[in-house]
């Protein structure tokens, strides 16, 4: 039935304690108190699928919980008001954690500017259980907006997650909400929403928000019982990875692709792209694919496989976020990796044990229309990249990446720094049979450190590459000090276009003052000096076949600098101007 909402803290609530319903929660306990009235409200209207058990002492309330979840194993949601209440709840967080007993903490808490004033009611409740938690966080403020209630579902499904596997332990979720806590009108329309009736009583329809959630189940039931994969319109996006064996890794979602008949968008910064013999459906231009309106339409799919981490590519997030398609996100570790608060559902397994699970059960899908569509796609956009980088004779950064992609010797370490270069990778680099193992460091997203883990990745190993903008390598110059210790070779392609590259595509980059000061950061230092300071070797490339020159073969020792001067600024507009124009059949360069 549906419930009626009358203000954005009923509807988070409910949305809340709805995704737990969905997962399986069945029993929440509820301490009394004023801050928590949304959440009581909300697990009150839950009934009868969700026991709700009201008990006035927090630590006797919180040991009850544990009593229950170590009956059932099922996790217990324990739900108390702000302030001194949830610290009651200490010691029975500490026996679950070291008997590992599955607890979902719900504390309520007053919103940020009432913190830190002598707000009554009010401490410090981020992180209030130190280390025994498995996992905690801070829930954002209510908003009635659908991207923000997204962001909740996916945020309390992977707390449902993190509270059962791999080990069994504790949740924290503190969550903050402003007055008026009674389901009373705040004067807020919630009609805007595109899930929310548009009737004399606003109510949630929420079977398409939630109908993918699911309890958990065994791996291979939960893939093919679900319709879905009745679909033919279905893709796999091979994220960003840097698996120990990456032959064993493309090989794997190859056999994943021909099992379901579904095209593999390769990013550039996994390997699949360089082991390209293994799988006939790469698709390596989908960014300038999806920045055609039409296009973008027509291969809207059903389903997304996403294994390793989600690319890069705004234009593929976009896109995914606009056709708002089932994902599922293949990867082993107890991660959240959906950015995009999808349909969302994470699959606790490597790609390898996932192919090893489903080979032979079904067959592979019959029709390759959609298939062929996107395949299609890609050979007028890769033709069209060729085409137009194999002419363009001045220095430009991204045939840097194009030319990298078919010369550097077989098997080649390559570590690429963030910001401009990673993208460059994602836009250009053309699918291979090298078997080139690219690095980088996307954990974080920074430039710290970026010459020392490419030197770190070269010592005693073969050849290696690194392919840098010039801020990136200037904020780790001191990687060169154990240049004396360092053992192999690494020859640095060094882009040097004077500043923040990456900037220039931002809208920021419109704004002088302060764009250059502030953003661009210009440093205007002569490399080769920087070089001689510190024994490396260093060459200014004036060709591009100096260059094809210097990269096939590598020097086996040493460590130098190739150094390629470009023009930011016209380096950027070249690729606004064409990324959106190579997958149109008739471009004309």
């Amino acid at each position: 039935m549906p419930i009626a909402l009358r203000n954005t803290n009923e509807l988070w609530a409910f949305v809340l304690t709805e995704t737990l319903k969905r997962l399986g929660l069945n029993c929440a306990v509820i301490c009394p108190g004023s801050r928590s009235t949304p959440l009581a409200v909300a697990f009150a209207q839950q009934a009868p699928n969700i026991e709700v058990i009201s008990i006035l002492d927090e630590r006797s309330a919180a040991f009850f919980a544990l009593g229950r979840a170590k009956a059932t194993g099922i996790p217990v949601a324990l739900v108390c008001t702000s302030g001194t209440a949830g610290a009651n709840f200490y010691p029975a967080v500490i026996e679950a954690k070291e008997s590992c007993i599955p607890l979902l903490l719900l504390t309520a808490d007053r919103p940020q500017e009432l913190r830190e004033c002598h707000s009554g009611q009010t401490i410090d409740q981020v992180r209030l259980y130190g280390n025994y938690p498995r996992w905690q966080t801070e829930l954002a403020l209510p908003v009635a907006e659908i991207g923000m209630l997204a962001y909740l579902r996916q945020t309390v499904i992977y707390a449902w997650e993190r509270a059962n596997a791999p080990v069994a332990g504790v949740v924290h979720l503190n969550i903050p909400f402003r007055d008026p806590l009674a389901p009373v009108p705040d004067g807020i329309d919630l009609t805007k929403l595109r899930f929310l009736r548009t009737a004399t009583l606003t109510h949630l329809e929420s079977e398409d928000f939630f109908a993918h959630i699911i309890p958990p189940s065994p791996l291979a039931v939960t893939v093919l019982s679900l319709p879905a994969f009745s679909s033919p319109r279905g893709i796999i996006i091979a994220g960003i990875a840097q698996p120990q064996y990456p032959q064993e890794y493309c090989v794997a979602i190859s056999q994943l692709a021909k099992f379901f008949g579904f095209p593999v968008l390769a990013e550039g910064l996994s390997p699949v792209r360089n082991y390209a013999q293994f799988n006939p459906g790469i698709i390596s231009t989908y960014d300038s694919i999806l920045r055609n309106p039409q296009l973008a339409e027509d291969l809207a799919p059903k389903v997304v496989i996403l294994v390793g981490e989600m690319p890069t590519s705004k234009e593929l997030r976009s896109w995914l976020q606009k056709t708002q398609p089932e994902m599922w996100v293949i990867d082993k570790s107890d991660r959240n990796l959906d950015s995009l608060h999808l349909k969302t559902k994470h699959l606790r397994v490597s790609v390898n044990e996932l192919v090893d699970e489903l080979t032979g059960k079904y067959p592979s899908q019959e029709d390759y229309a959609y298939f062929q569509a996107w395949c299609k796609c890609d050979a007028i956009a890769r033709q069209n990249i060729d085409n137009t980088l194999q002419a363009t004779n001045e220095f430009f950064e991204g045939k840097v990446v194009w030319l990298l992609s078919q010369l550097l010797p077989s098997k080649t370490p390559l570590f690429i720094a963030n910001s401009m270069p990673v993208r460059d990778i994602e836009f250009f680099w053309k699918p291979n049979n090298s078997q080139i193992q690219p690095f980088c460091n996307r954990g974080a997203n920074g430039i710290d450190g970026t010459l020392s883990t490419a030197l770190g990745i070269a010592h005693n190993n073969q050849p290696s590459v690194m392919l840098t903008g010039d801020l990136a390598l200037l904020h780790d110059t001191n990687g060169f000090l154990m240049r004396k210790k360092f053992v192999g070779h690494l020859t640095i392609v060094l882009i040097n276009n004077n500043g923040g590259g990456i900037f220039e595509m931002l809208p920021i980059s419109q704004f002088e003052p302060p764009f250059e000061e502030l953003f661009a950061t210009p440093q205007d230092i002569d490399f080769y000096q920087l070089s001689a300071t510190y024994g490396v070797e260093h060459q200014l490339i004036t060709s591009w076949q100096e260059l094809q020159d210097k990269l096939n073969p590598l020097p086996s020792n040493g460590i130098r600098i190739l150094e390629i001067r470009t023009n930011r600024k016209v380096d950027a507009k070249w690729r606004k101007e064409n990324l959106s124009k190579f997958a149109i059949e008739q471009f004309k360069d």
